[in-house]
């Protein structure tokens, strides 16, 4: 019989499971099409602008929202209006950024299909402060269902513009209008799904409430973007574009199509943990998930690892055979990012952002640090030494987080931060 307080995490996680399966077997019909009709060239331009794109939008992962999910409900009126403002600021800034980003890419490297795509896609950060306090406010609602089948609508709706424009237009512009084009769709969702506006008379929360945490949370964030995307350029520098190529290929047939699952379990636990205000049984709360997630995500993995040889081929076809082993390498990097996600969902629960940042530092440097050394002798030996740098990193330091005696507690998310400003 499962304990009571894991149902709601695991209806997120298959919620989120089904939803991301949804949205794979579409993305495949998508990259087919795409493949045949537009040109390679055009399929790098798009690919350049929409990585540009990707790691300035991390910058909008500011925190903000999580304080909405660990309010209590006599703060939450007063939490919702800052934040309702501080996301229009915050959205503006990084439209800024994007601005200023695309200038450059024009001015220093003449790049003006790219840059005048960056341009187009700052109307996203346009539309997406009208509807994040609702997205944030579903999650604390605990209607993680919902807020998975918005995401998935709208990625679905993005691949199927792909495909159509792919058709009728095949440029680069097929592969980036949608996420424009989709964005719209996105914002009617959500303020259908949730019901809310800014409470008169209302004093809006201060800001230095949002400063601490939100500076931890965009820590983490940018720290994890840039390992995700600078091990592909640490590959590129000192292997090549080949081995780059079966990098890229390895990492996403393994441990990113795990990833994603994986991610969803700091978003569904997050709220879980903060809606629980006595430290014991959250701490139980976080325990039993814990077991849940190795329960649901090593079988996984390991039928991966294993099952490469099988699997690679069949799927993708015989010419990726000799790859198969470098698959089962990186999958084993799914290990640790369960312990991350857990260890992400606990500290920002109980109000220590910023060490959740640091530990995904130490994490980011010495794995890329481990991939730098490990390339001297070849891709295979460069894989193991950033999987290898990641479970002496993340894994030691996630038990001691996560089973720490019991006689030492963690302030609730409220508590930590109005300690920290006083």
């Amino acid at each position: 019989m499962l304990p009571e307080g894991l149902r709601p995490i695991l209806r997120g996680l298959v919620a989120y499971g089904l939803a991301e399966a949804g949205s794979r077997i579409l993305r495949v019909f998508a990259i087919i099409v795409i493949a045949r009709q537009v040109p390679p060239a055009q399929i790098g331009v798009a690919a350049l602008a929409l990585a540009v794109f990707e790691i300035v939008r991390v910058l909008a992962n500011s925190g903000i929202g999580q304080r909405i999910i660990a309010a209590s409900d006599a703060e939450l009126p007063g939490i919702c209006n800052a934040a309702h403002r501080l996301f229009y600021i915050w959205c503006t800034g990084v439209a800024l950024v994007q601005l200023i980003v695309a200038a450059i890419i024009w001015l220093a490297f003449a790049q003006g299909e790219i840059a005048l795509m960056l341009v187009v896609l700052t109307g996203v950060y346009a539309l997406m402060p009208g509807g994040l306090v609702r997205v944030f406010l579903l999650m604390r609602d605990g209607r993680l269902g919902t807020t998975a089948r918005i995401g998935a609508a709208q990625t679905m709706l993005d691949h199927a513009l792909s495909m159509a424009l792919a058709l009728a237009w095949p440029s680069a512009w097929a592969i980036v209008l949608p996420k424009l084009l989709t964005a719209p769709v996105w914002l009617i969702l959500v303020r259908r799904a949730r019901k809310w506006s800014p409470a008169p008379g209302v004093t809006p929360a201060p800001a230095r409430q949002f400063m601490r945490f939100g500076a931890g949370v965009l820590g983490t964030e940018l720290v994890v973007a840039a390992r995700q995307q600078l091990d592909k350029v640490v590959i590129g520098a000192l292997l090549g574009t080949e081995a780059l190529g079966y990098y890229y290929f390895a990492f996403n047939a393994g441990v990113g199509i795990t990833n994603s699952f994986i991610a969803a379990l700091s978003i569904v636990l997050f709220p879980q943990l903060c809606s629980e205000k006595d430290n014991s049984k959250r701490r139980q709360r976080l325990i039993q998930a814990t077991i849940l997630s190795l329960v649901l995500f090593v079988p996984i993995i390991a039928a991966q690892v294993l099952l490469a040889d099988i699997y690679v081929p069949l799927l993708f076809g015989a010419q990726w055979t000799s790859v198969a082993p470098l698959v089962a390498i990186l999958c084993l990097a799914g290990i640790p990012a369960i312990f991350g996600a857990l260890c992400t969902a606990w500290l920002r629960a109980t109000g220590q952002p910023e060490r959740d940042a640091a530990i995904a530092l130490a994490a980011s440097a010495g794995a890329l640090l481990a991939l730098c050394g490990g390339t001297s002798f070849g891709l295979t030996t460069a894989a193991w030494a950033y999987v290898a740098a990641l479970w002496l990193i993340q894994v030691p330091i996630a038990f001691v987080i996560l089973f720490r005696l019991p006689g030492r507690t963690s302030p609730t998310f409220p508590q930590a931060l109005n300690g920290a400003s006083s």
